[in-house]
């Protein structure tokens, strides 16, 4: 295990509701499990770059997300007449929330079934179609927020600067995203049970899960300044007995799209028989998630 520990400088000036809190960066052997502040706050996969999106099956079985996303919004702090983008906001439940704090919020998805879905939830909310990294604002907001949704960004150096470029000075972004090693089970379980079939290229990967030092040093190549940063295992329960068949076609079902149909079952049945010893428990299906949470101020 290594760990290190330290209290960052707070000489540059930054919300007041973000003063007074100490931020430290951890590092954390990656077999190692960290407990949370906040372990309540467990969630799935939220909505951002990917191609496609089934927002029925995400509010019906992944609603993880919304209701227990609480950690990131307490820790952004909204303030009332603030305003705060929410950058991957699916289908505007967190989005929301900010609003109910009194934040002037505008939330951004690059899926319209998620933002067609959040204008239906929430229609007295502002939600926009935006590409992450061609996001236009400047200068314009007091905090950016991203809960779940920063690991389908594939083109990170690129969604960072247009952070960057959003922010006001001293303005901040709160974030929480897939870890290194995110769903490490679940992917090598897909992946080896698609390389026994021959007609089966990998496909390129669709989500990005950094490491602290990675992930620091893309926010700080575009002037955001690492104020907290932390890698934790947070198990997460799926809902249902098929929980995890729900979660892999909400989220992994391109590796199986190249199949013919009539083989996509039989490979879904392998990676389930893959992962049901490893994932299993009595109580139900487990994702294998790693979570980092980040804070950084535009300097």
């Amino acid at each position: 295990m290594v760990e290190i520990a330290s209290r960052l400088s707070m000489s540059v000036t930054i919300p007041r509701q973000l003063q007074y809190r100490e931020f430290s960066l951890r590092w954390k052997a990656a077999d190692e499990p960290v407990a949370t502040e906040d372990d309540d706050c467990a969630e799935i996969e939220s909505v951002g770059a990917k191609a496609s999106w089934d927002p029925e099956l995400y509010e019906a079985k992944h609603s993880f997300v919304w209701k227990l996303g609480q950690g990131v919004i307490d820790l952004l702090d909204p303030m009332p007449g603030e305003r705060i983008l929410d950058l991957g906001c699916g289908t505007g439940h967190l989005t929301d929330q900010i609003a109910q704090r009194g934040a002037d919020v505008l939330g951004v998805d690059a899926s319209p079934d998620m933002i067609g879905q959040a204008r239906q939830n929430f229609p007295k909310l502002r939600f926009q179609l935006e590409n992450a990294g061609e996001m236009k604002f400047q200068n314009e907001f007091e905090g950016v927020f991203s809960n779940a949704a920063l690991h389908w960004m594939t083109d990170a150096e690129n969604v960072a600067s247009a952070i960057s470029r959003a922010l006001r000075r001293n303005g901040r972004l709160v974030a929480e995203l897939g870890g290194r090693r995110n769903i490490g089970r679940i992917e090598d379980a897909i992946e080896s049970v698609l390389a026994r079939f021959e007609t089966v290229t990998m496909p390129k990967s669709r989500t990005y899960f950094p490491s602290i030092a990675e992930y620091s040093s893309v926010l700080e190549a575009s002037g955001l300044e690492v104020r907290f940063a932390r890698l934790f295992d947070r198990p997460t329960l799926l809902e249902g007995a098929n929980g995890m068949e729900d979660w892999i076609r909400q989220f992994k079902w391109y590796y199986f799209e190249q199949l013919p149909s009539e083989r996509r079952r039989k490979a879904l049945d392998e990676v389930l028989d893959v992962l049901r010893p490893i994932l299993w428990r009595e109580d139900g299906w487990t994702a294998d998630y790693r979570r980092l949470r980040i804070v950084a101020i535009k300097v």
